[in-house]
């Protein structure tokens, strides 16, 4: 019963690193799903966040990317392929939503979704998928 203490548990961090990625990765394909549906016009939308840090050229290709990166990304890092590419791009993401609701004047608890996510991806960069993704599989273990 050793994994029964908190010491014990260390022995699951890849089935830690799992749930993490699954919960993550659904939760922002959920998040993320009508935006590619949306057309330009969406996409415009969601391009314009990037004023939020001093971009404003090609609105559309941002919002785009956004799009497929919350949709995409998040698929890929539910099931550990592209791993650290896929939270990366998260991440960065989740950095120009929060900068978008901090420039908003919406203050923390309206950027807070962003802002906790993205560290979440930011550590995943850092970690990888684990054992139970598919990047490990691809690496022969």
């Amino acid at each position: 019963m050793r994994w029964l203490t908190w010491r014990g548990l260390g022995r699951w961090q890849d089935v830690g690193l799992l749930v993490m990625r699954v919960g993550l990765g659904l939760g922002m394909v959920a998040h993320g799903w009508p935006k590619p549906w949306g057309g330009p016009a969406k996409w415009e939308a969601l391009g314009g966040a990037m004023a939020s840090v001093g971009i404003t050229f090609l609105p559309t290709f941002w919002g785009l990317c956004a799009a497929l990166a919350e949709v995409f990304g998040g698929l890929l890092l539910a099931v550990g392929l592209a791993t650290r590419p896929a939270a990366a791009a998260l991440a960065f993401t989740m950095f120009i939503a929060a900068a978008m609701h901090l420039d908003a004047g919406d203050g923390y608890l309206g950027s807070s979704h962003a802002i906790e996510v993205g560290w979440a991806f930011v550590g995943l960069v850092f970690l990888g998928s684990g054992r139970y993704g598919v990047d490990a599989r691809l690496k022969g273990g």
